[in-house]
């Protein structure tokens, strides 16, 4: 399962990259079309909210992830679990938080179908 769990970290830590999260082809790739997303302030965004976000940052965060651990539910559904930082540059403040994904293996290979982040003590 290792090469498995590198690449499904690899793919969560392309979501974390400023240059992906303004290329609409590729955030389209990545998630799935039913994906659902609980954010740190609770509320629930779908895809289209998520890709309007996304592409509205202008590259103003930056995310330090580490902590991935990978487990496979059932064959082609893997659980992603890790801790991140999250800096806002515009702000000057920063984040923590635990943050789960689900990816699921579909005909476009691996896509995350739900996203949770929740909110730790720190942070600015």
């Amino acid at each position: 399962m290792k090469p498995l769990a590198d690449r499904l970290k690899a793919l969560e830590l392309e979501l974390h990259q400023p240059e992906v999260r303004r290329n609409p082809e590729r955030l389209d790739v990545l998630l799935h079309d039913a994906f659902m997303e609980i954010g740190s302030s609770g509320a629930v965004h779908h895809k289209a909210d998520t890709l309007a976000w996304m592409l509205a940052e202008h590259g103003t965060l930056t995310i330090h992830s580490d902590g991935f651990e990978v487990s496979e539910l059932v064959p082609g559904v893997m659980l992603l679990t890790y801790q991140a930082v999250i800096a806002d540059q515009r702000s000057g403040t920063s984040r923590r938080s635990l943050r789960s994904s689900l990816w699921l293996h579909t005909t476009r290979g691996w896509q995350m179908r739900f996203h949770q982040g929740t909110p730790l003590p720190g942070g600015d």
